[in-house]
């Protein structure tokens, strides 16, 4: 649990970085003839953004704050989804950080 909770304060302040970087590429798309890149990075930002808040919900349905918080033993089937949680985690952070990187090197070369 402390991992899966460790990955999501990883990731969960780089909510802001993505809304900046939307609100740059926006900028972009509306003064480039050719926007079809910027779009793209636009959308793989808000699609990595919608992860993470559909995680956080689906994550917060699964368990109860003393399971999350305080480390309340969990039952065989919770510790099966909570593997499951963390391979799904695993993936949102590498979603999150590609579109941050892809983003941020598109809008620095142009």
């Amino acid at each position: 649990m402390k991992e899966v909770i460790a990955i999501h304060d990883e990731v969960m302040p780089k909510m802001g970085t993505i809304g900046s970087l939307i609100s740059e590429l926006d900028a972009k798309i509306e003064k480039s003839d050719s926007t079809e890149s910027y779009t793209k990075a636009r959308q793989d930002l808000k699609d990595a953004h919608k992860s993470m808040m559909d995680w956080m919900r689906n994550f917060g349905d699964r368990f109860d704050g003393d399971e999350i918080m305080k480390g309340k033993t969990l039952t065989e089937e919770k510790q099966k989804w909570l593997d499951e949680e963390e391979v799904k985690v695993n993936t949102l952070r590498d979603q999150i950080n590609s579109s941050i990187k892809n983003a941020e090197e598109l809008l620095k070369g142009n």
